[in-house]
């Protein structure tokens, strides 16, 4: 009986069954100078756009980690998108999504 009440705060309050995991990122895709890396989240049942967009500076490599809100129904297509989002964020920021504020 006590498992049952643990497992029903924990759910009622955010420790269980919503809770998002990561797959495995998917083959990197060089554009415009830039490396995306497929990276999407499972969450609940549904899985996140999200990625990673790396470049290369003379001081090192700098990393844009972004999770947008669509979600799709299968890693697949997940991925796919997760691609296409990260292209939008080169093409939209460019090197500005390094900066701080962005």
């Amino acid at each position: 009986m006590a498992s049952f009440f643990g497992n029903f705060f924990k759910t009622l309050f955010g420790g269980g069954g919503g809770e998002s995991s990561e797959a495995p990122a998917g083959d990197p895709v060089e554009y415009q100078g830039y490396i995306i890396r497929p990276a999407p989240r499972q969450d609940g049942g549904r899985w996140l756009t999200a990625g990673i967009v790396t470049k290369t500076f003379d001081d090192g490599d700098k990393e844009h980690r972004f999770t947008r809100a669509e979600t799709h129904g299968d890693h697949e297509e997940a991925t796919s998108f997760s691609i296409t989002k990260g292209k939008q964020i080169v093409d939209d920021l460019g090197d500005r999504m390094f900066l701080k504020d962005s």
